[in-house]
């Protein structure tokens, strides 16, 4: 802004610059007849002892009685419309302020249903502009005595931060609803402020939260929660990262608790690295393979399975047919290629000692048996 001589005018504002007072304290001299140039996108307000008086739009314009009744009313009669008069001068930007930041100084407390109560900051950007100046100097510049920029932009701030507090109390549960929720948080806060704005002679563009986050201790419990339910099978999960890390390590079990496997690595790496060769009980269940039932332990095992994976019972002991000699199970009752009665024993012809099958001699009298 510069006065030359009787040239009141605002020149080369700087981009977020919203009013500008002539003079920056007190009140100024302002001859009749003084030029007054207000440019595109501003207007001017004349004020006097504390009262909005006369108001210009763009243009040039000769200050004389006819274009300032009022003031000019106020010193006619001692003066005679020919000295000066007194009277502040306000210049107010009408362009729109884009990307003004608004966030957090300090975290708020918030009560979330499944982390408890936590801190959260909060973020965003907006834009505004001044649409009735007037309204805008007596209500936020004057009132609140905030006659810069930074001023009022601080003010504004400490509304949107006060009214999004409220927001998240009154529509929030929890923050891990939070990356769906931004969007309508946005729109629903927009219309809340723009009651506020209004109030103040401005219009809220656009409002954009960038980011409510929580602070970083909090941060890494949703991270573990979240790993948590992305590992669906603890154990598989323990055994990858044990084969993992013995990998890394050359194989070695004190190698691998030194890399954090964990104190007792040692005693568990046994029970790890039988089941990690443990075929699923519910796979083996669900699968097309033929299971039998270890009489053991009861685990499913695979029908051909000679010993049963879990506890190393003989599931499947063979013998062979005293008739044909083809192999057979050692509890089967008949052979399968001739149908011989396995079970049946003979008995010595001389002293009658009943014999295991296929025996060539009586283990009593040495008597030959009969084939």
């Amino acid at each position: 802004m510069a006065i030359m001589l009787e040239v009141i005018e605002w020149t080369n504002p700087a981009p977020d610059d919203m009013i500008c007072r002539f003079p920056p304290v007190g009140s100024a001299d302002i001859k009749l007849g003084a030029q007054l140039i207000v440019r595109e996108t501003q207007s001017a307000v004349f004020y006097r002892d504390g009262k909005a008086c006369d108001s210009f739009g763009p243009g040039r314009h000769t200050l004389k009685t006819l274009n300032l009744p009022i003031i000019t009313k106020l010193f006619s009669a001692p003066w005679a419309f020919e000295s000066i008069f007194k009277a502040e001068v306000y210049f107010i930007n009408h362009k729109m302020f884009i990307n003004l930041k608004w966030g957090t100084h300090e975290p708020v407390a918030f009560r979330d249903s499944e982390l408890g109560l936590v801190r959260l900051r909060a973020f965003g950007a907006y834009s505004c502009k001044i649409t009735e100046p007037i309204l805008f100097i007596n209500q936020l510049v004057g009132r609140e005595s905030r006659y810069t920029t930074p001023q009022v932009e601080d003010y504004l701030r400490e509304i949107i931060v006060c009214r999004i507090n409220d927001l998240l109390g009154e529509r929030l549960k929890t923050i891990l609803d939070l990356p769906k929720s931004y969007g309508e948080i946005a729109t629903q806060l927009q219309a809340t402020l723009q009651a506020e704005f209004t109030k103040f002679g401005m219009t809220l563009i656009d409002f954009f939260i960038n980011s409510i986050t929580p602070p970083e201790e909090v941060q890494k419990m949703i991270d573990e929660k979240s790993g948590m339910g992305a590992i669906k099978d603890l154990d598989q999960f323990l055994k990858f990262k044990l084969a993992k890390s013995l990998d890394a390590q050359g194989g070695s079990a004190e190698a691998g608790a030194g890399a954090g496997i964990g104190l007792g690595v040692g005693m568990l790496m046994p029970g790890f690295l039988s089941k990690a060769f443990m075929p699923d009980q519910q796979e083996l269940k669900d699968s097309p393979i033929e299971t039998t039932q270890c009489p053991e332990c009861l685990a499913h095992t695979p029908a051909n399975s000679r010993f049963c994976y879990k506890c190393g019972h003989q599931m499947n002991p063979m013998n062979s047919c005293p008739q044909c000699g083809k192999v057979i199970q050692i509890h089967a009752n008949f052979c399968m290629s001739c149908g011989f009665d396995v079970k049946s024993k003979p008995h010595c012809q001389k002293c009658g000692t009943s014999m295991p099958p296929a025996t060539k001699f009586c283990t009593n009298c040495g008597e030959k048996m009969a084939s």
